[in-house]
This record gives structure tokens, C-alpha cells and sequence, in this order.
């Protein structure tokens, strides 16, 4: 095993010169600690079946598959930011008949909440060759934010059964984008159906603002992995123990007019 070594100890203490980056400035962030009660679990269609023919049912896991986030600027509040998250869970369990073995269920949760930021403001319009299909929504630039979230995978509180109402209340259910719904292996469940599976989740997370600036910072060097990615050598006579004698060719990747 190769030598441990602390990370900053290899960073010379000597600067060489002051660079210019371009990097995203935190504007504003927030935490959120989110009990999310009696969210409505919109099941496949053979999990539903077997809620339906079962005693009881209680929800095991939950994963987050994704988040949408949607930003708006706020008009009577200059430089603020409203972001819009829905949170799409995948919902686990089993549902319980008498002495038979447990039956799994597969199902998705849906989630919304909304929080006010600061953003900062930015009169230039904003253009990137990373992004050039010509949609009319771009073709003008775009000013606003970044907004990021972060997120642990919730923690299953409690679940619950009720029967459906005879007359359905809210439709089918929330428009699930195809990216979601796919990664399911049966068609989910709306309306109408006979029985009803409800969970409360935890959640944590974190939410920020981000802009584009550009900064300058001390530069030391470039940062050179040191050591190699494996550490078999290779056995005499083979050809990988040859390369291994090779020095990794360092001004290739960069160049010694670069470096300075």
C-alpha cells in the first residue's frame, strides 16, 4: 500500500502568480429539516392489486429520484428569487394477508415546496457555447440564479391505508414527466382505485443561490496526481512492467509555458 500522506502538505507555500477563474458565488442559501405528512404513494399497477387485497401494508424505503426546480424573480421584491422544488420519491414496501408471505410494494410520491431566496442582480444578458440550440425561451439570454439543492434520501416516518373516496377528489393525480415514470417497471396507479397508500417522510436539505463571477485567487501549481492508480507493477518480462518504468509524461497534459 502506497504511504499515506497529507493532502496539504504537497502544496508549496510559495505562490506563483494570481489567476483569473470563472466559478458560481453562493448569493444566498438555506437548510430545511421537512416532515412531510400523509404524502399520497401513487403505486404500480401489481403493487396496487395487492394493497387492495391486503390486511394491512406499511412502507419500508424511501429514495429520491429527482428534484424540479423552477425560478422566478419576485416583482416586489427586487434581487429575489422564488424556486419552486417538486421532489419525486420512490416508495417501498410490502403489503401484509394473514399468514402468506409478504408482498412487495413499488410506488411514487410526489412532494412540493417553495422557498424565497436571494439572487442578487444581473443586468447582462448571459450566453455560453456550452448551450447553443437556438429555443425562443434562450434566444434572449437568461438573468437568472442557479438555484442548487442538496439532499439526503428521506427517512419513512410512519404509512398509512385509507380507502378511496367513492367520488375522486383532485383528479388523477400530478403529471409525472416520462424520465420518472420510467424508471418503474409497471404503469402507476391514479384514479380510480380501491384503496390508498400514504407515508410521512423526513427529509433534510440544503438550497442556495448561485451566480457566475469571476474571482482571483492564488494559484501554486497544478495539482499533479502523484501516485499511480494502481498498485500491482506487473509481473518481470510483461509488458506492463515496462510502462510502469515509463515517467508519466506531465508536459503533455501541461505544458511547461503554462505552468511558469
Amino acid at each position: 500500500m502506497p504511504e499515506q500522506t497529507n493532502p496539504s502538505a504537497r502544496i508549496p507555500q510559495e505562490r506563483r502568480e494570481t489567476v483569473r477563474i470563472h466559478t458560481r458565488q453562493i448569493e444566498d442559501a438555506c437548510i430545511d429539516k421537512d416532515c412531510i405528512e400523509d404524502l399520497r404513494v401513487y403505486l404500480t399497477e401489481p403493487s396496487q392489486a395487492a394493497l387492495n387485497a391486503a390486511a394491512n401494508a406499511r412502507a419500508r424505503n424511501a429514495e429520491l429520484l429527482h428534484v424540479y426546480i423552477d425560478v422566478a424573480p419576485i416583482a416586489y421584491n427586487r434581487g429575489h428569487y422564488t424556486a419552486d422544488l417538486t421532489f419525486f420519491y420512490r416508495i417501498t414496501g410490502e403489503a401484509l394477508s394473514g399468514a402468506a408471505r409478504p408482498v412487495p410494494l413499488d410506488g411514487l410520491a410526489v412532494f412540493n415546496k417553495r422557498v424565497v431566496l436571494y439572487g442578487g442582480e444581473l443586468r447582462a444578458k448571459v450566453f455560453s457555447s456550452d448551450d447553443n440550440e437556438l429555443i425562443p425561451a434562450r434566444l434572449y439570454g437568461d438573468n437568472l440564479p442557479v438555484c442548487t439543492v442538496e439532499v439526503v434520501d428521506p427517512m419513512v416516518l410512519a404509512s398509512s391505508i385509507q380507502e378511496a373516496p367513492t367520488t375522486p377528489v383532485g383528479g388523477p393525480g400530478p403529471e409525472l414527466p416520462e424520465g420518472v415514470c420510467s424508471l418503474f417497471d409497471d404503469p402507476l396507479v391514479g384514479e380510480p382505485c380501491q384503496r390508498r397508500l400514504f407515508v410521512t417522510l423526513g427529509q433534510f436539505s440544503t438550497v442556495r443561490m448561485e451566480r457566475g463571477a469571476q474571482l482571483l485567487i492564488p494559484a501554486y501549481d497544478f495539482a499533479v496526481p502523484d501516485r499511480s492508480c494502481t498498485d500491482d507493477p506487473g509481473t518481470p518480462d510483461e509488458p506492463c512492467d515496462l510502462f510502469a518504468k515509463v515517467a508519466f509524461p506531465t508536459d503533455v497534459f501541461y505544458p511547461k509555458g503554462e505552468r511558469k
